[in-house]
């Protein structure tokens, strides 16, 4: 690994993280808190998942107060999880941090190594044939590339992973409306299959096609997805309060009113809000 002398802000935050490191082996250590020692990388990981959800609110509702919390917290797992693989005689935090820093040095030879730096599109293309032959010296030259996209993500950010991955390996439409008119065939095909009243598992993959696709529009058109369908939760969520707190000023509520008088509370609330917002629409 490349010799690097730090700068002061990071020999700084090096030091701090020191004593992170330490302050949780605290907690781990006879006499600490008893709710951290009899903590498990099972118990852990429902914290671990919801951290990592709440740095991606954070960063969605563009607030770096919050941000820099999120990722304090966020920190706080890895350290966690280190410590306690650590216990156990498996592996250690200094493991951690050597296995990801070797990957991040060979994985980048334009910038450590005597590679020219390329275009970002050359690099992603130079990253997965990296990884290729990882797989290879491993005896693992038969899996697949999409193997590294885990099967346990939510789905919206599993295929959005799998389909940049195979981009890279021009597996792709060449622009956003080629995978529009894909879109418009597949909406097709899923209102075929509704009036024809196929059974519910024919629908239910034509839909999944349609999100697929829909995924992919998204990707090409520069925008995360799984950030886009939070947006829009977070807009009905918005408008669908004002639907409610209007009726409740009547004394009423959804269920004693009907569609029309909600729709109309529904475009009132998109009225309020500034054509110039993201959320607008």
């Amino acid at each position: 690994m490349p010799e690097m002398t730090p700068s002061p802000a990071s020999a700084e935050a090096g030091a701090l993280f020191a004593r992170f490191v330490e302050l949780i082996a605290r907690l781990r250590a006879p006499g600490g808190c008893p709710w951290d020692r009899e903590q498990t990388h099972e118990s852990v990981k429902p914290m671990t998942i919801e951290e990592a959800y709440e740095v991606a609110h954070a960063i969605d509702e563009r607030d770096d107060d919050e941000l820099e919390g999120e990722l304090g917290d966020l920190l706080l797992q890895v350290v966690f999880h280190a410590s306690i693989a650590e216990e156990r005689k498996a592996f250690g935090l200094r493991e951690v941090i050597e296995r990801v820093s070797a990957k991040m040095v060979r994985r980048h030879p334009h910038v450590y190594g005597g590679d020219d730096a390329s275009p970002a599109g050359e690099v992603l293309r130079n990253w997965e044939a990296i990884k290729a032959a990882e797989r290879e010296a491993k005896g693992k030259d038969d899996e697949s590339m999409l193997d590294s996209v885990h099967g346990g993500l939510p789905a919206v950010m599993e295929a959005f992973q799998m389909t940049t991955k195979v981009s890279r390996v021009g597996f792709d439409w060449k622009t956003a409306d080629g995978a529009l008119a894909k879109l418009d065939e597949e909406a097709l095909e899923l209102r075929e299959a509704i009036r024809a009243g196929t059974d519910a598992r024919a629908v239910a993959e034509e839909i999944g096609d349609l999100l697929f696709v829909a995924v992919n529009v998204a990707r090409l058109a520069g925008v995360d997805p799984e950030s886009a369908l939070k947006a829009a939760n977070r807009k009905f969520r918005r408008r669908f309060r004002h639907v409610e707190e209007r009726l409740r000023a009547d004394g009423r509520r959804p269920a004693d009113s009907t569609l029309e008088e909600m729709d109309r509370l529904w475009d009132e609330a998109k009225r309020r809000e500034s054509p110039a917002s993201p959320s607008g629409s």
